[in-house]
């Protein structure tokens, strides 16, 4: 049996130092676009496939065609409807493919993050100097066309290799949404830096219940009212995050977005108890603000296992 990569200690949720968000807010919200490029024939992975059916897969990359032409433009000007940013998903060859997107984000003032260069080129199987390739590709890419130093990390198709956490903190990326083990951020243990886990949930992401379960989208938008209020009564006893993650192709169809629009006018209806943000700004004031009394609290209750491994506590 392999060890525990010991990436984050066993930290009860219950009796943590107290989270207050700015404002004296209760949970902080952000909604994670996922803007994808999804290749025609990709080059062949050798432990997973570019596509569930043989190449070509033209009902796959059309219906994922769609999000971009069509989808995205929807998701924004819903967005915009109720004030809200989004932290953008990229996988960043979409600066070449669709610059007019990009733009479209960068004037309203949305966050980008790197999702890879494609979503179906997978971490599996690069060595070191390939997955460095990425990183610095797209620091790059990302920054020449949008003036933005990006800080979050999502593996492409959530695909990873055991030094990725680390090479991302090398590389000043300040947090990473490839964890799911918790409602509010936590330090990672990696070898330089201060990299924090970011909530990003599978529960509410369209992916799994519009791809995988079929949901109905008013059930859907039930589901995130639900997710809503429980994170905000527990965030009375110490700030929580929620996250939506979203794929254009699936939530912005015509007849899912009137539903996911009324999950949004109630989470929006609470503008007094709720951070509306940006994932980095979550990460960044989590570093400056709890990093140290975490660091803390989990030495204090002797939470720590297989060494502390935060180099970010002198960072």
């Amino acid at each position: 049996m392999k060890p525990d990569p010991n990436l984050y200690d066993y930290w009860p949720y219950r009796d943590r130092p107290k989270i207050v968000w700015p404002g004296g807010r209760k949970l902080a919200f952000w909604i994670a676009p996922n803007i994808e490029f999804y290749e025609f024939d990709p080059p062949k992975n050798p432990k997973r496939p570019g596509w569930p059916r043989p190449a070509p897969d033209v009902v796959g990359y059309s219906q994922r065609d769609y999000g971009n032409r069509v989808g995205h433009w929807r998701l924004m000007e819903a967005m915009d409807r109720h004030g809200l940013k989004g932290s953008v998903s990229l996988n960043v060859a979409m600066c070449d493919h669709c610059p007019e997107i990009i733009e479209a984000c960068v004037q309203r003032g949305w966050e980008f993050f790197s999702h890879g260069i494609y979503n179906t080129r997978y971490s599996y199987e690069m060595d070191e100097a390939q997955e460095r390739a990425v990183l610095e590709d797209s620091i790059r890419t990302v920054e020449a066309a949008t003036g933005q130093r990006i800080r979050g990390y999502l593996a492409p198709a959530l695909t990873h290799t055991p030094r990725t956490l680390d090479l991302i903190a090398e590389y000043d990326f300040w947090y990473t949404c490839d964890l799911f083990q918790d409602d509010q951020p936590q330090p990672v243990k990696t070898k330089t830096g201060k990299l924090v886990s970011m909530p990003y949930s599978l529960e509410v992401n369209d992916v799994i219940t519009y791809g995988a379960l079929a949901m109905d989208p008013w059930r859907y938008a039930d589901i995130l009212k639900r997710q809503f209020d429980q994170l905000l009564e527990e965030g009375e006893t110490s700030g929580t995050v929620m996250c939506i993650p979203l794929h254009a192709y699936l939530v912005s169809q015509p007849h899912r977005l009137r539903a996911f629009e009324t999950a949004l006018a109630y989470i929006t209806g609470h503008t007094d108890e709720v951070w509306f943000t940006t994932a980095q700004e979550i990460a960044g004031f989590y570093r400056e603000n709890c990093w140290d009394q975490t660091i803390a609290d989990i030495a204090a209750k002797g939470c720590a296992t297989g060494g502390t491994g935060f180099e970010g506590e002198t960072a």
